[in-house]
């Protein structure tokens, strides 16, 4: 059985999106049919137009009700609230030690642009399209979802509570409770304060870290940095990075998270660094392109580099986590969300490259 729904189109990489009538493929035994309520937008959404075929359905941070199950499903039934998370083979041996965000299928799960036999989900007048993105395609009024990576939803929630979380959020706050389990006695630096950075900031906060840098070139969001719970900010377009972190910080920072995808960055993360200290990374440069640093300071001050997917969780585990945090007051991730209308994706995305939007969030009309 195929399934009708209305999905936003990208033609082109960079293109506007436009919403048109689609088919959802029949339901594989271990998936589940959700009717999305809201959707978190990131750039990874743009990123990754130019490296599949288009035309394209994308989004990956969707939240929703489930209408339809396949037929090996348990853990979820028609009616209960969920969020869509990443995926993970269950497989290969990082997913067999219940290490899924180190899966190494996966980049193709994600990114592909189709399910791990080669299908697709959406049919665009009668064609296939470039879909199972994150095996979701959340910007679309229905979403095809892995059971695995379905997180089930306690107590009454606002969908776009919900679609705020599992990618940037989930990954900034990741690396602070899980990658490094970071607590009272550290202190963090962070570059770049967009969700994933903010993120960090405010879980670093709920656990005791200080102090607690901020560093970006944008004075609003360093401004949103210190209200959330930042001890310091510093504006890399004026400041001299390394020079102040160590004049607050002679011995230098215990942890460094770089997500602006700078060289520079990168390299004045290495400088700030302390003994025995670690800098994590988000992302990486464009394919063809490198980070050209020296690994003197790393080994000098016996450092490590890590990167870091989806924050080290397991979804089902730590979203909730997350949640209870958020519903405790220690969490306030309510202040990153922009509200906007399906209808007014292209909007959403202009706010979210311009910077006035720091969690874009689609939200669905009801039923």
């Amino acid at each position: 059985m195929a399934y009708p729904a209305t999905a936003a189109v990208v033609r082109e990489p960079g293109g506007p999106f436009s919403l048109e009538r689609v088919e959802l493929d029949a339901l594989r035994e271990n998936e589940v049919l959700v009717r999305v309520q809201a959707c978190g937008i990131c750039h990874t959404d743009a990123k990754f137009q130019s490296r599949v075929p288009l035309p394209g359905v994308f989004g990956h941070e969707g939240a929703g009700v489930v209408e339809e199950t396949g037929a090996a499903v348990t853990s979820v039934r028609a009616g209960d609230q969920v969020i869509m998370s990443y995926p993970w083979c269950g497989a290969c041996p990082s997913c067999e030690r219940s290490e899924p965000f180190r899966c190494e299928n996966i980049p193709a799960l994600k990114f592909a642009g189709r399910r791990s036999d080669g299908s697709r989900t959406v049919r665009l007048n009668g064609h296939d399209v470039s879909s199972a993105f994150f095996q979701q395609s959340s910007f679309a009024t229905h979403a095809i979802a892995l059971e695995h990576a379905l997180v089930p939803v306690q107590g009454s929630w606002a969908p776009e509570m919900l679609a705020a979380l599992p990618c940037g959020v989930q990954t900034g706050a990741g690396a602070v409770f899980n990658t490094f389990a970071m607590g009272s006695g550290h202190s963090l630096l962070v570059f770049g304060v967009g969700p994933v950075g903010l993120s960090a900031i405010m879980a670093a906060r709920a656990v005791g870290v200080s102090p607690r840098i901020a560093v970006d070139i944008n004075p609003s969001r360093l401004e949103r940095a210190l209200e959330l719970g930042a001890t310091h900010a510093l504006d890399a377009s004026r400041d001299d990075v390394p020079r102040r972190v160590r004049a607050w910080l002679p011995r230098g920072v215990s942890h460094a998270l770089e997500s602006s995808i700078t060289v520079s960055a990168l390299r004045d993360a290495m400088k700030c660094l302390g003994q025995g200290g670690k800098v994590g990374i988000f992302s990486a440069p464009p394919p063809g392109e490198e980070f050209p640093f020296s690994t003197r300071e790393l080994f000098e001050r016996v450092g490590s580099l890590h990167g870091i997917v989806q924050g080290s969780a397991i979804p089902r585990e730590f979203l909730p986590r997350l949640m209870e945090l958020q519903r405790a007051g220690r969490f306030p991730y309510e202040r990153l969300i922009s509200t906007y209308d399906f209808a007014d994706i292209n909007s959403a995305f202009a706010d979210l490259e311009e910077g006035t939007a720091i969690k874009p969030v689609l939200v669905f009309p009801p039923k």
